[in-house]
């Protein structure tokens, strides 16, 4: 028997952004949907999106509540975990100076910061390194190695990175330097020659614990390490045992930041990590709120769009280790000047990025226009700042639908790129055969976002490699660029009371998707752009009369916000997310607009 294709949400085949609509519940979804809502009295909107998201009416209660316990793995299962727990230790008991090699993104510096953190209160003395973009390049260099090892590091640890670098490892230890490696990015099948490499995509590890950025990494090395310093009854010398779980503000924070899934132990660390973060203990979190304008309790969303980009900043246009220091300070004086640098220099950030990413769509589209199937883009100047490419990329990803790279050349005819992917097509994996097959320096990644360093003359082999390489995954994604749906709602139904049902289906982000909601037939009274990011503001009146705001970032010059001046006054399909909205002592629901359709 054939299945039938899934039928167009409210008929729309094509919106304007050229997307079919799709119900995001199939034949199944639906049963399991009304069972949730017989069997365990959930409301129809909750139980619709817990079934979307695969969850059985008998996992409902320990899904709505997870309990970080009830999901924590023994971080033994973990390969190498015991080796690298034992070192640590020793570190701790002998007041050992240890040498962190962190990342320059939010994930290495979360990761620095908390091991960092751990080690000082087991009586280390750690030192954080964040290599500088422009200069280092990403992962361990040598000559940043010696530099540790004189100034006495007898341990280097690196976080976030270290996976495939054998020669700067190497050098460690001829050193004298122990190594011990916490990552998690894709690895090849030989690995450095190191005391311990802990890493859940290493090929032979079955932990099953691959969807975990780098800080839950270092997080479950925490847990095995504790432990094993309280069996050495090291701790009642140090004054107690300290708080793991108040270190799950930066675990939750790297965790949806790097984009990671955000399923099993992820959910339960972003769950837990965002109740720690309301609590506001942490001066750097804090202080970086406050200049984020963050007003309310914080949501998944904040930690993507808001926190994340300013830790980011340093590592991309300033001081690399910025963000690990904002994160591991005490002091609340510290913490604001740190926090308001990094706020400066976002802002910076994000004028270098508008005008790379409208020279990036204009490349992008004249490469289209030559060649409308190409699966792979790739745009490349010498004028953009290395520290932003990853961020075109993720906006040529976003315009065009399809894997990008962005590159930025140097004056010998090289370049460093960043790749952003779309679901269902691995990019890391793409990268990594690149470079086995010659066409770039030295690459890699995960399946959403890879980076790559090309010699002189590679870059149209690299691009063509890509093309031919992922044109069947691409070709396979298919269908699931279309817009799926979850419910249909009214203007006057969209209530902070509504939001508050959702958000127990929450944390929403990779691999959990957040609930996307229509508004069929609504009248578009107003559509005006706001700010100097080029966002739109819309105002949508159902027939009952009943309105409600929102808001579409950075569309003014896209064809999202054309569709919306054009369609002002007229009645529309319109798709959004729903966030809270906080002002003047008031709170309503306010839509995050994604797309528009017109009424059939």
């Amino acid at each position: 028997m054939s299945l039938m294709p899934p039928r167009a949400f409210l008929g729309v085949t094509r919106s304007v952004l050229g997307r079919p609509w799709r119900d995001r519940l199939d034949i199944a979804g639906l049963g399991r949907a009304e069972a949730l809502s017989q069997l365990q009295g959930l409301p129809d909107i909750l139980a619709r999106l817990l079934a979307a998201r695969g969850v059985e009416p008998a996992e409902a209660a320990r899904f709505l509540e997870p309990k970080l316990r009830d999901v924590l793995p023994d971080p033994a299962v973990l390969i190498d975990m015991e080796a690298a727990a034992a070192r640590l230790a020793q570190a701790g008991m002998k007041g050992e100076r240890v040498a962190i090699f962190g990342d320059y993104d939010v994930d290495g510096a979360c990761s620095s910061a908390l091991l960092a953190g751990f080690l000082a209160q087991a009586g280390a003395r750690p030192r954080i390194h964040i290599p500088d973009r422009l200069i280092e390049g990403y992962g361990p260099n040598s000559e940043a190695i010696r530099m540790l090892a004189g100034e006495g590091a007898t341990l280097l640890v690196t976080v976030d990175c270290g996976t495939t670098s054998e020669e700067p490892l190497a050098e460690a230890r001829r050193l004298g330097l122990d190594v011990v490696v916490l990552d998690h990015h894709q690895a090849p099948e030989r690995l450095p020659a190191v005391e311990a490499l802990v890493n859940p995509n290493r090929q032979d590890d079955l932990s099953g614990l691959g969807h975990l950025c780098a800080a839950g990494v270092v997080f479950l090395a925490l847990v095995a390490t504790s432990r094993a310093l309280r069996r050495l009854d090291h701790w009642a010398a140090r004054g107690g045992e300290p708080d793991l779980l108040a270190a799950l503000d930066l675990v939750a924070l790297a965790t949806v930041a790097d984009v990671v899934p955000l399923q099993g132990l992820n959910r339960a660390f972003v769950r837990q990590g965002l109740a720690m973060m309301r609590s506001r203990t942490r001066p750097g979190l804090a202080a970086l709120m406050d200049v984020s304008g963050l007003d309310g309790p914080i949501q998944p969303w904040h930690l993507g769009f808001l926190l994340g980009p300013r830790i980011n900043a340093g590592g991309r246009i300033g001081d690399a280790a910025l963000g690990a220091r904002l994160l591991l300070t005490d002091d609340e004086v510290e913490a604001r000047t740190i926090a308001t640098e990094l706020n400066r220099l976002n802002q910076e950030r994000q004028e270098i990025e508008r005008l790379a990413v409208l020279e990036a769509v204009s490349q992008a589209e004249h490469e289209l226009a030559g060649m409308a199937e190409m699966p792979v883009l790739l745009a490349g100047s010498a004028d953009w700042h290395p520290g932003i490419v990853g961020l075109v990329a993720a906006r040529l990803k976003e315009r065009f639908r399809r894997p990008a790279f962005a590159l930025a050349l140097n004056g010998e005819g090289g370049a460093t790129g960043s790749g952003r992917s779309v679901a269902g097509v691995d990019l890391g994996r793409a990268v990594r055969a690149a470079v086995e097959a010659g066409h770039a320096v030295k690459g890699g990644g995960h399946a959403m976002a890879a980076g790559v360093t090309l010699a002189a003359g590679q870059a149209s082999a690299f691009h063509a490699f890509l093309n031919a390489h992922l044109q069947r995954e691409v070709d396979a994604v298919g269908d699931a660029e279309a817009l799926l749906v979850d419910a249909a709602l009214s203007a006057g139904g969209a209530s902070p009371r509504l939001l508050a049902e959702i958000d127990k289906a929450g944390p929403f982000g990779s691999g959990s998707p957040e609930p996307v909601f229509v508004f069929p037939a609504h009248r578009l009274t107003d559509a005006v752009e706001i700010g100097t990011g080029g966002h739109v503001r819309i105002k949508l009146r159902s027939g009952d009369g009943a309105s409600i705001g929102g808001i579409a970032f950075r569309a003014a010059q896209e064809p999202l916000g054309q569709a919306l001046f054009a369609a002002r006054g007229e009645s529309v399909h319109l798709a959004a997310t729903l966030s809270l909205n906080r002002w003047g002592g008031r709170e309503t629901a306010e839509l995050r607009i994604l797309d528009l359709a017109r009424p059939v």
